[in-house]
């Protein structure tokens, strides 16, 4: 059943589970717990396309790093942001998961064994699970790599680019245990009088109405920005915001910031772009990158972030007319239906055409233009307890505060880049491929990322909000523990990379599904001990509203 409260707003909606957020991670767990055989409503702040005046609700405040403006970093309609998302799926490395002891703040209360059966499902639910990445063969140049020091690893892409959004979920639109609630924006999570369990949520429809929404379990997946702010502002039993005993909620903001880390310089152009190019594997398209060893990170004291090789303008020079025409229409385009469904077409365009030429394409243009053969960098943040998402002053719609965001990088940051870059320069001499020629921004003392315009379609970052609800068994850690429960809450969990403790090099969204996948199963363990402790059986209950 589906509800648009912009038309008409229950009283309200009694379901097992409410989950906050249409996303990958919201649905993922929605679907899961209704093959469990409980009710769920599934709670969206926008409706099925982008509207203005309800993405406005993501505006806010930058106050820290440059970043991009917060409501073009997320969408809030059916879906969420996988509505545009490219598709690139990766898995973390077994590293990421421990305390290092270089990385202050790292380490997970789980680790990768924890979620294995559940990243199976994921790569499942994408149509990805023909390329796990111990069975692509490494390409080219990229097989000669010393292990002792460079890693490759692998993305696969998702071949929809609209598996999330409203017309592909038709199984939960006609679910008779599920309600799909659109343009319903959760303004506080309302704990019981003390304080150790969520009675309800207050939920406004864009006419002012009030809907009060009430279930057993409560689920948070609206990302890594906007599930801190939902914690932070609901705080009327809680003073400090629900969660926030120890300050914890909305710190450790972390990205993946993208930056150009020098150039090769040589006459091993075909052979580098050859290597990274994208390509099929058992009828997946999967892209190498290279990341630092293990070994190489623990000799000294990196991050694990992730390199790849290709064709860019050099630092002072521009991009061609038609790569401007294709930025203009990637970021100047409102994301609704028809803005995507133009952004499709074209990145189809693009990789059959990509696809087609190889790295002719590429090498042909750098030696008529003159480019670089650039590094291009996707890097992990060091957790950073001093990065973190606030409210600010201002309300917005709904009269709820609005998002401060203080994004703050670390010394480390740059310094692990500098060594990921130093290794491919050994490597790359060693294999007489020519010379890498580090970035200036790597060896300046005063550390500070640099990003470029030039070398990436989101020069400042992937969009990849993370760390802001952390995972910790101890609460004077994190916000939750290792199941996504917020500790202290008995009946509200988290799902989405606001858990992630740390980032790694990987892109979030496999992690985010399999994650949600093992967090909708506990809750559903706990919905069943009641029943399972009376004797009772339990009624088939359905999603009620009033």
């Amino acid at each position: 059943m589906r509800i648009d409260c912009a038309l008409e707003a229950p009283e309200a909606v009694t379901a097992d589970v409410a989950i906050v957020g249409s996303g990958a991670a919201g649905q993922a767990a929605a679907r899961r717990l209704l093959a469990r055989g409980y009710s769920v409503v599934l709670i969206e702040s926008g409706g099925t396309d982008h509207e203005p005046a309800t993405a406005d609700l993501n505006r806010g405040d930058v106050v820290g790093q440059p970043y991009h403006p917060l409501d073009h970093s997320r969408l809030r309609f059916f879906g969420g942001t996988t509505a545009i998302w490219g598709g690139r799926c990766a898995e973390l490395d077994p590293i990421d998961f421990e305390r290092r002891e270089w990385v202050a703040h790292s380490g997970w209360p789980i680790g990768a064994a924890d979620i294995a059966s559940h990243l199976d499902e994921a790569r499942r639910i994408l149509q990805i699970e023909g390329a796990a990445p111990d069975d692509i063969p490494s390409p080219g140049v990229l097989d000669r790599l010393s292990p002792s020091e460079l890693a490759v690893r692998w993305w696969a892409f998702d071949p929809l680019f609209d598996r999330f959004t409203i017309d592909r979920s038709g199984d939960l639109d006609l679910h008779t245990r599920c309600t799909i609630m659109l343009h319903a924006t959760v303004r506080e999570v309302v704990l019981a009088a003390d304080g150790h369990s969520v009675e309800r949520l207050d939920v406004v429809a864009p006419g002012g109405q009030r809907i009060d929404i009430r279930a057993r379990q409560f689920l948070l997946a609206a990302g890594g920005i906007e599930n801190p702010r939902i914690l932070l502002a609901s705080n009327s039993i809680a003073p400090a915001g629900v969660g926030n005993e120890h300050d914890l909620v909305g710190r450790f903001f972390m990205e993946h910031p993208h930056g150009r880390g020098g150039r090769i310089i040589g006459q091993a152009d075909w052979r580098w772009l050859d290597a990274f190019r994208k390509r099929r594997f058992n009828g997946i398209d999967v892209a190498p990158t290279v990341t630092p060893s293990e070994s190489l990170q623990r000799r000294e004291g990196l991050l694990n972030s992730a390199l790849t090789v290709a064709v860019r303008p050099a630092v002072t020079g521009s991009h061609a007319l038609v790569k401007r025409a294709y930025l203009h229409v990637k970021h100047r385009t409102a994301p609704t239906r028809r803005g995507r469904g133009l952004w499709k077409v074209t990145r189809h365009l693009v990789r059959a055409y990509t696809g087609m030429v190889g790295p002719l394409h590429p090498w042909l243009l750098k030696r008529a233009r003159g480019l670089d053969l650039a590094l291009v960098l996707r890097a992990e943040q060091a957790p950073n307890p001093h990065s973190r998402v606030m409210l600010g002053e201002q309300a917005d719609g709904t009269g709820m505060r609005r998002v401060k965001l203080d994004w703050r990088l670390s010394p480390i940051d740059v310094d692990s880049v500098a060594g990921l870059v130093a290794a491919l320069d050994r490597e790359s001499r060693r294999l007489g491929l020519g010379a890498v020629e580090a970035a200036n921004w790597l060896s300046d003392p005063a550390k500070h990322w640099v990003s470029d315009d030039l070398i990436s379609a989101h020069p400042l970052g992937g969009f990849h909000h993370m760390g802001t609800t952390r995972m910790a068994d101890d609460p004077h850690f994190g916000v939750t523990d290792g199941w996504g429960r917020v500790h202290g809450v008995a009946n509200l969990h988290i799902a989405g990379s606001s858990l992630f403790p740390t980032g790694g090099w990987a892109n979030p969204t496999l992690t985010i599904l399999a994650m949600a996948l093992r967090t909708a199963d506990r809750m559903a363990d706990q919905l069943q001990a009641p029943a399972a402790a009376t004797g009772a059986n339990r009624p088939d209950v359905l999603g009620t509203t009033g």
